[in-house]
């Protein structure tokens, strides 16, 4: 995402308040829509998805190594 300065804006990671727009699972995935727009997924209900929507994303955060 671009700021006001032209720079590149990190993602923050994403927390246990962030929550499976599926199910209300933690949120390991994000999926930065490229018509705008976010969508979060746990682990399972990402994998369920990505072959479909992957392709409609700007940006495909997979942060599911976090899983112990």
């Amino acid at each position: 995402m671009t700021g006001t300065t032209g720079t590149l804006e990190e993602r923050p990671t994403l927390t246990a308040l962030d929550r499976c727009d599926r199910c209300g699972a933690q949120a390991y995935i994000r999926a930065e829509l490229a018509s705008g727009g976010a969508l979060l997924f746990c682990n399972h209900h990402g994998r369920e998805v990505e072959s479909t929507l992957r392709p409609k994303t700007a940006t495909w955060t997979d942060e599911s190594a976090r899983i112990s």
